[in-house]
């Protein structure tokens, strides 16, 4: 008999297990309250990197992820999510010097390219930046690190699987789950649609606790906003990641940079009534920072800023895979996804199907018990 699995969230997780699954034979429904990548996934950095990641598991778990981009890249003719330019970062405070000298050691150690360049070697790298914001030398590159475009990679995932018999359901919420019997029986959807099924995995994001509340589990999160400024079109070329003191940079395409700081993130309100909003003033320190760096973007303005919800269990770690006490119930929910999501999607549709993971045993949901 063939398995039938629901899919509960249609971004880069949900996409990537839905993938996986429909390609190992099994008949899969995705299912989002909204529309694919209408969530988190379309308003992320999608930085891809194993960077200071701790612990050992989690870094190599992260370089696997990177590896299945590449991968994938490599056998899609028309792959145009994947970038792979690098990443550069400095610090400008002796605190911020110390913390990139230890990570660049830490991962050095673990066998993960990383270089040190001084400022006439990045602006081979990068000759539009400002010389002026670049230090004398220390400053740290990461080759193999890079961006994904994550709306069209879960177009390609989603597309895929779809042509290989899955389902895709959209705009239409879980609101409940029947696990009688020991086992999720039945998904219900807003509309009145009910849903059999032989196994459930919760690829929710930042709802992710909720559906699992839903299957009596108790996932603790601890999600926080992200803002992301897009810029208008700027003819400033950009050609990597780029972690400067006061902003984070990245290409997005047709001339436009997307830019991020973490004091931004901190500039979100949300109303009673839900409504997000962000300090303008916060915006445009964000723009005067990444003019400052890229001078090229003199006139370039906000295009679009969107606010996404990062989804991050309680102890920053991803949850992955079977539940013990509910073991047709699957988690794939992490902070990460981006780096994450094709690999980690891979473990746990290979898991859903009967083959436990090893690489899975330090993300299991039952060490936040």
């Amino acid at each position: 008999m063939v398995m039938h699995v629901v899919v509960i969230g249609a971004g880069l997780y949900g996409a990537s297990v839905t993938a996986s699954l429909t390609r190992r034979g099994a008949r899969v429904t995705v299912v989002d309250a909204a529309a694919p990548a209408g969530g988190t996934s379309g308003a992320t950095f999608s930085w891809t990197n194993s960077c200071g990641k701790q612990p050992r598991a989690y870094h190599d778990l992260c370089v696997a992820g990177m590896d299945a981009h590449r991968k994938l890249a490599a056998e899609v003719p028309d792959a145009d999510w994947y970038h792979e330019g690098g990443n550069l970062e400095w610090a400008d405070d002796d605190t911020g010097r110390e913390e990139l000298r230890r990570k660049v050691a830490d991962v050095l150690d673990y066998g993960y390219e990383a270089r040190w360049l001084d400022r006439a070697d990045v602006l081979r790298l990068e000759p539009d930046m400002a010389p002026s914001e670049l230090p004398d030398d220390g400053i740290a590159h990461f080759p193999r690190e890079g961006w994904i475009d994550p709306t069209r990679l879960i177009a390609h995932l989603l597309s895929t699987a779809v042509a290989g018999g899955a389902e895709l359901v959209r705009d239409d919420a879980v609101t409940a789950l029947d696990t009688a019997g020991g086992g999720v029986r039945t998904v219900r959807l807003a509309s009145g649609r009910l849903l059999s099924t032989d196994a459930v995995v919760d690829c929710a994001g930042p709802l992710a606790g909720r559906i699992a509340g839903l299957a009596g589990l108790d996932l603790p999160m601890r999600n926080v906003h992200g803002v992301l400024i897009y810029t208008s079109p700027a003819p400033v070329r950009v050609s990597r990641v780029v972690h400067a003191p006061r902003v984070h940079v990245r290409p997005d395409g047709a001339g436009r940079l997307l830019l991020h700081t973490h004091e931004s993130d901190n500039a979100v309100h949300v109303s009673d009534t839900g409504e997000t909003t962000v300090d303008r003033s916060a915006i445009d320190e964000v723009l005067t920072a990444g003019r400052a760096l890229y001078p090229g973007l003199a006139t370039a303005t906000a295009e679009a800023v969107r606010v996404g919800e990062r989804p991050i269990p309680a102890d920053g770690l991803p949850v992955l895979g079977r539940a013990l006490d509910l073991p047709d119930f699957h988690f794939g929910v992490s902070h990460s996804g981006a780096t994450l999501s094709l690999h980690a999607g891979d473990l746990v549709a290979a898991e859903v199907l009967g083959e436990p993971q090893d690489a899975l045993a330090p993300f299991r949901f039952e060490r936040l018990g």
